[in-house]
């Protein structure tokens, strides 16, 4: 069976999100978020990032819809989004180790 074309706006999403993948930053977000969620300080911490920084970088994962946050007290614990982006996140690191890079 042949994949559907795909549509203008269909591609620029997909651009958009690709583009959002773009920064080593926002990556290591992403894989620390794999292993379990977490706040916006343990990020901070465990990436050795200001947590501005982590704040910034998570604001634009929620506009891609790749992370979600849910209110804990005072603190807001980011998640991934979904299995999708779980999914996503598993191949492409697969596919780097896969290559051999470092």
């Amino acid at each position: 069976m042949e994949p559907e074309p795909l549509t203008e706006p269909d591609a620029a999403a997909v651009a958009e999100v690709l583009q959002g993948l773009a920064s080593p930053a926002r990556i290591r977000i992403l894989a620390r978020l794999l292993r379990a969620p977490c706040s916006v300080g343990e990020l901070a911490e465990a990436l050795d990032l200001g947590q501005p920084t982590v704040s910034n970088h998570l604001r634009l994962l929620r506009h891609l819809d790749l992370v979600t946050g849910r209110r804990d007290g005072r603190s807001v614990i980011y998640e991934l989004h979904d299995e999708h982006v779980v999914a996503l996140l598993r191949q492409i690191l697969a596919h780097v180790h896969h290559g051999g890079r470092p």
